[in-house]
């Protein structure tokens, strides 16, 4: 089938292009001739078309937590976000640290036909972090990189050989930098509302002086890496000047670092509980600075789904994360809206940017690149609500907020796998 987006606003941030075009679809791809006959026109005039977004890290829960999420609602949710392909981390169960754990992860996503899902590979087996995995074998199985997670590799001599054993496999380690000893008991910023509410704090320092072990040890090894949900202002000294060395690596943060503070806890919020935790104003201030001149260059959801009693209970006891695939495109152009950085930069962040990070072709679209589209209403003002929510968590602090900027169309191989609204359109007769 092939399709025209009549007269939208094509931002491709791959090629540079910033115009109001058409833009026509066939067998699953973008081609050159916008003047040939297609079977059905949209008119997606005052709306944008952009890549399909990728987003670094969202869990699905699936297998062996299907009462927070399953693959079938938060890959349901991830279309409605504009999002086309997510990667899930490793810390499922079990865990997926073999090819075969891989390959059902890869094959349930596909039978259920939504968003392409990219399993990252466990560093260790069983995420134990004494033992290496088959890294080999989890790549050719499809993982798009390997990483601990949320799990700390304690033993430094163990994450040196792992990072040595990847450098010469040629693959991307996704590492998540704290420091288990200064962070093991916290659960907020340390600084003056953790004191206020009489919760225990996890200092910046748990994430600069893990990460300054990281930097030196993939300086050492070569080895290609990438830092996950970066938080902290003294963080990013240390990644940019790394960078500047020639040290490959990159990093990203999550979308609701770059808008909430620790305040936003208010009065033992749990939906602002997170890890890393929402860290001061001067900490959003510099990681929005870092968004904006390349140094992070990715903005991803950190989608973590819950059941409403795991976020019902005292703040010290509740689970950490927010359901936030659907809020990541909105949250990204409000960095646009307040004049951090253009539009195209803001969705680079979570198009190309990501794309890059994970090896994966991107044409943006360009003629011949895969049909992988976000078609959005960047005007359009929504409030997210239990009726309209599609993951099955609703643990977001955003939930009856105003945000501006919803996806209108999601196309998957330039197949039509989400539509928030109906747009004046005609098959070819």
């Amino acid at each position: 089938m092939s399709v025209c987006l009549k007269d939208g606003r094509l931002i491709d941030p791959v090629n540079g292009r910033d115009e109001t075009a058409s833009l026509i679809i066939c067998d699953g791809r973008i081609v050159r001739d916008v003047g040939q006959a297609v079977d059905c026109v949209i008119d997606v005039s005052g709306l944008v078309v952009c890549p399909g977004l990728i987003d670094l890290r969202a869990r699905a829960r699936e297998p062996g937590a299907e009462h927070k999420a399953t693959l079938r609602s938060e890959t349901a949710a991830a279309l409605a976000g504009g999002i086309t392909t997510f990667c899930c981390p490793p810390d499922t169960d079990p865990p997926i640290d073999t090819p075969a754990s891989a390959q059902w992860l890869n094959d349930r996503a596909r039978v259920l036909g939504g968003a392409r899902v990219v399993p990252l590979g466990a560093l260790t087996k069983g995420l134990c972090g004494t033992t290496l995995a088959d890294m080999a074998a989890l790549m050719r199985a499809g993982c798009g990189g390997v990483t601990n997670g949320r799990r700390p590799i304690k033993d430094t001599g163990v994450l040196r050989h792992a990072l040595e054993y990847a450098a010469g496999l040629g693959i991307t380690v996704f590492l998540q930098p704290e420091d288990p000893w200064l962070a093991e008991q916290g659960v907020v910023h340390e600084g003056e509302v953790a004191t206020r509410l009489g919760l225990a704090g996890i200092p910046a320092t748990a994430e600069t002086i893990a990460l300054a072990r990281d930097l030196m040890l993939i300086e050492q090894t070569g080895v290609r890496a990438h830092m996950m949900g970066l938080s902290a202002a003294r963080s990013l000294p240390l990644l940019r000047e790394a960078q500047a060395r020639g040290v490959p690596v990159t990093a990203d943060t999550a979308a609701h670092q770059l808008h909430l503070i620790d305040e936003d806890i208010g009065f033992f919020d749990t939906h602002c509980h997170v890890r890393p935790p929402l860290r001061g104003a001067a900490d959003r201030a510099a990681l929005r600075e870092a968004v904006r001149d390349g140094t992070l260059g990715a903005i991803c959801s950190d989608h973590q789904p819950h059941e409403s009693d795991a976020k019902q209970v005292v703040f010290s006891d509740s689970e950490p994360g927010i359901s936030a695939l659907e809020t990541l495109l909105p949250l990204t152009l409000q960095l646009a809206t307040d004049g951090i950085l253009p539009i195209a930069s803001a969705l680079h962040r979570i198009t190309a940017g990501p794309a890059a990070i994970l090896g994966l072709p991107n044409r943006g679209l360009a003629a011949g690149a895969v049909a992988d589209l976000c078609v959005f209403d960047p005007d359009e003002e929504w409030i997210p609500c239990a009726q309209t929510w599609k993951s099955q968590g609703l643990n977001t602090p955003f939930l009856g907020q105003t945000l501006r900027g919803r996806v209108v169309l999601t196309l998957v191989d330039g197949e039509i796998r989400h539509q928030g609204r109906s747009l004046p359109g005609s098959p070819r007769t």
